[in-house]
């Protein structure tokens, strides 16, 4: 369950922040995953309220964006969406594709005090 080193790793980049921006309480969180990251939001979610007790992100709000994965077909030429890695192109059944987009964690937006 790597969610909850992810999540601690989150923690420590609100941490960092906080001192470089003078704030002393995180009210929300908005996270941009990519469905290629291999991460379970639902694990995210749940980690995040334990992983931030007794922190600046304690009792804070977590919103998750999900963007889907792309893939450059290297069969067909066409960049296709991908939901997971192992998927076909949906256009010709080939494997053969090259990740372009939805690998990413990233920290979007943070609401602060």
């Amino acid at each position: 369950m790597h969610e909850m080193a992810l999540c601690e790793g989150l923690v420590q980049a609100l941490e960092a922040q906080a001192g470089a921006a003078a704030f002393s309480r995180v009210h929300a969180v908005e996270l941009e995953i990519g469905a290629l990251a291999a991460v379970e939001c639902e694990a995210m979610r749940f980690n995040f309220g334990i992983v931030t007790r007794g922190t600046l992100a304690e009792d804070a709000r977590l919103d998750i964006v999900e963007v889907d994965g792309r893939a450059w077909c290297m069969q067909c030429g066409t960049t296709v969406t991908l939901r997971r890695f192992g998927d076909p192109c949906p256009h010709c059944g080939s494997l053969q594709l090259q990740v372009l987009d939805g690998k990413q964690i990233r920290i979007r937006q943070i609401e602060v005090t």
